[in-house]
């Protein structure tokens, strides 16, 4: 079959998967450790463009500024972005410089500019990852990867950062008896707010589930178009600034938790370094405004258990006994980092079974999955890099561990070929 027309090639050193921060965080650390590995290594996206996944979904959210400072961005200064916006300064954003969505868009595509990453990029979606066997000699071990049309190409080295996680969805929408319009239920990962221009009738109330910053994004969209909004929480809303404290970005926190040897209690340590979904001082700021001027309610420590399509409405059961109605119910219930949730590592896992803890799976120092040059990033890489793994900042730690293994293999294979 003819190998698609942006591939000069069908055999590549490294292949890059995903082309969002995670990717394009490792591409510059790469370009600025070394400028000549550009040629060594190309990224896909099936859409062919950087970061349009994570530009999609800001918009979708209407997301208005990061939740990460200034010093949290792809390019390896950390000062580059504020240096980006000095003639921007009101996009800017009090505490610590949160940069405004737009801002970090355009600087995110300065840099892909001045690293020269416009055309390592291919329009081509990976729907395979098969692993080399066991058998064959380091120097000619590859992977082979498929694209969506059929191509096939093979790699020395693939660097997974697509960012795929699993829907959570909570154990009542299973048992939903009554069959209901299905744009009545919804993940927050499959709401665009830009669907719901204007809700006609200003009586129409929405549910939403969850206590994260999400949550609180979605009911600011549906307030501005005129809904009334009812936000429940499993547990009293959570005032942070980040969703893990600074102290997870370095030795304060991590240098104990790197120490752990026992991979158990390194997950626990996630889970409660996170402690689920959060909101900003800003964010909540403005729902108890709204929730003083009557366009919102909230339900704190409040769980649905049942719910029921009544034809027109929902009728909503929770565990206290409390029954509410609402036209619509969002879910704002988060997602989950697991390798069964990423089909492409399912023949690398076949091929090379390593332990896995709450499908998180045990990686080397290198973040490379044991027995293969293969290498994640991103959520499924928490257990070495930390609860920040899925973080810009998280990113920066992955490529700080990758970069080096990636480029040490580059120079021997260089060596032994001129050998």
């Amino acid at each position: 079959m003819a190998l698609n027309p942006a591939l000069q090639q069908s055999q590549i050193d490294i292949a890059i998967v995903g082309g969002g921060p995670q990717a394009l965080t490792i591409a510059t650390h790469l370009l600025q450790k070394r400028k000549d590995i550009g040629r060594k290594f190309l990224v896909f996206e099936g859409t062919g463009t950087w970061m349009s996944q994570w530009r999609e979904r800001f918009a979708a959210l209407e997301i208005p500024h990061l939740r990460s400072p200034a010093v949290h961005h792809p390019d390896p200064n950390p000062h580059a972005l504020r240096g980006f916006a000095e003639s921007r300064p009101d996009e800017l954003f009090a505490p610590y410089d949160l940069p405004s969505t737009q801002l970090f868009a355009d600087f995110c595509q300065d840099a892909i500019r001045r690293f020269g990453l416009e055309d390592k990029i291919v329009q081509a979606k990976v729907t395979r990852i098969i692993p080399p066997p066991q058998t064959e000699s380091p120097y000619h071990k590859r992977f082979r990867v498929e694209l969506q049309d059929g191509q096939l190409l093979s790699a020395r080295r693939v660097v997974l950062a697509t960012g795929t996680s699993k829907l959570q969805m909570p154990s009542w929408v299973g048992k939903i008896q009554t069959p209901y319009p299905k744009d009545r239920l919804c993940h927050s990962r499959n709401i665009d707010l830009r669907c719901f221009p204007a809700i006609q009738n200003s009586s129409e109330r929405v549910l939403i589930v969850g206590g994260g910053l999400t949550a609180g994004h979605l009911a600011i969209g549906a307030m501005r178009r005129g809904a009334k909004v009812l936000l429940m929480a499993r547990r009293q809303l959570q005032e942070k600034l980040f969703d893990a404290e600074p102290g997870w970005l370095g030795p304060k926190y991590l240098k104990g938790f790197w120490a752990e040897t026992d991979w158990e209690r390194r997950w626990e340590l996630i889970q409660l370094a996170r402690n689920g979904g959060s909101m900003t001082p800003a964010m909540m700021l403005r729902l108890r405004r709204a929730h003083r001027e009557g366009q919102l309610a909230l339900y704190e420590r409040c769980q649905v258990v049942k719910a029921e399509w009544l034809g027109n409405c929902w009728r909503v059961g929770c565990d206290g006994g409390q029954v509410y109605e609402c036209e619509r119910i969002w879910l704002s219930t988060g997602t989950k980092f697991e390798v069964a949730a990423e089909p492409l590592l399912a023949d690398v896992l076949d091929a090379y079974p390593t332990p896995m803890v709450n499908g998180l799976p045990v990686l080397d120092e290198h973040l490379r999955w044991p027995g293969c040059e293969l290498f994640v990033m991103g959520g499924l890489a928490a257990l070495q890099v930390g609860p920040v793994a899925r973080n810009l900042y998280g990113a920066r730690m992955g490529s700080e561990r990758i970069v080096p293994a990636l480029i040490k293999a580059s120079v021997g294979l260089s060596r032994a070929r001129s050998a």
